[in-house]
């Protein structure tokens, strides 16, 4: 509001009246006529009922307007023997190194890579096994980051190949087999359908431990992270062995149930 209004009640602004300062009073400012409607020059109607024309859709990503990556993303292929191909993002900005410390391409990584995982298992199912069981996962990848594939370098891989929803495992058997990788969340909706041995608390527990495998990946799996799901779980050992029993019980129910993420191969 930009102005006020002062009621005299008792007609004061007479003793101040001054026609020779005040001047002639104005007239009132004519009052506007009020605006015609403007109305479609085609169907002659306000608002218009013409037939709006079909948005002009993407012939890419389907969609009005347009949500494609710009710039769009640009695989490239790495042929690693005669039948088998990879493809990587090429604009994903990582640096790989080899085992004597150079850098090099993603291209020498990954062949070489390749090169080497024979000498750490010998078939899928093999590393299926080993990769089932915490104690033997971990082996895996600490003999892995002495030959130069760190888990910090692996998480770069599975970066470059579109695998960040997926497993560590699903990375090597891509580029060990070219098996399709599978989303962290696909394996836990698996693992939970075989949880029927276990008791009601017990299922409880491990539904909980799938979430957080699910928001973080494969190191929520590992003897290490369960005196840490426990407390974020229950608060106390004390309640979490209330619930689930004594220690060897829980340990071997975080362990045990493992497999069922890795019993098949989900694709």
């Amino acid at each position: 509001k930009d102005y006020f209004t002062i009621y005299d009640f008792v007609n004061a602004h007479h003793h101040f009246q001054d026609p020779e300062w005040d001047g002639e009073p104005l007239q009132p400012e004519p009052a506007k006529p009020p605006k015609t409607k403007s109305v479609c020059q085609v169907c002659g109607q306000d608002p218009c009922i013409c037939e709006k024309p079909q948005p002009e859709l993407c012939p890419v990503c389907g969609n009005d307007p347009c949500v494609c990556e710009m710039p769009p993303r640009e695989m490239i292929k790495v042929r690693l023997s005669a039948t088998k191909v990879i493809e990587f993002d090429s604009m994903v900005k990582t640096t790989f190194w080899s085992a004597d410390g150079k850098p090099i391409s993603h291209e020498q990584f990954l062949k070489q890579l390749y090169g080497d995982l024979p000498e750490f298992f010998k078939s899928e199912d093999e590393l299926r096994k080993i990769w089932s069981i915490p104690g033997t996962r971990k082996k895996l990848m600490e003999e892995l980051s002495e030959k130069g594939y760190s888990q910090g370098q692996l998480e770069d891989l599975r970066k470059i190949i579109h695998g960040e929803e997926s497993d560590l495992f699903d990375v090597l058997s891509y580029v060990a087999y070219h098996r399709n990788m599978v989303p962290r969340l696909e394996r836990a909706s698996k693992a939970r359908v075989q949880l029927n041995d276990y008791n009601k608390n017990q299922q409880d527990f491990l539904n909980f431990v799938l979430d957080q495998y699910i928001k973080v990946g494969v190191q929520e799996l590992d003897e290490s992270k369960l005196p840490d799901l426990l407390e974020l779980k229950y608060n106390a050992l004390a309640d979490a062995k209330n619930q689930l029993g004594d220690i060897k019980s829980i340990r071997d129910t975080f362990i045990g149930f493992q497999k069922y993420l890795y019993k098949t191969r989900a694709i």
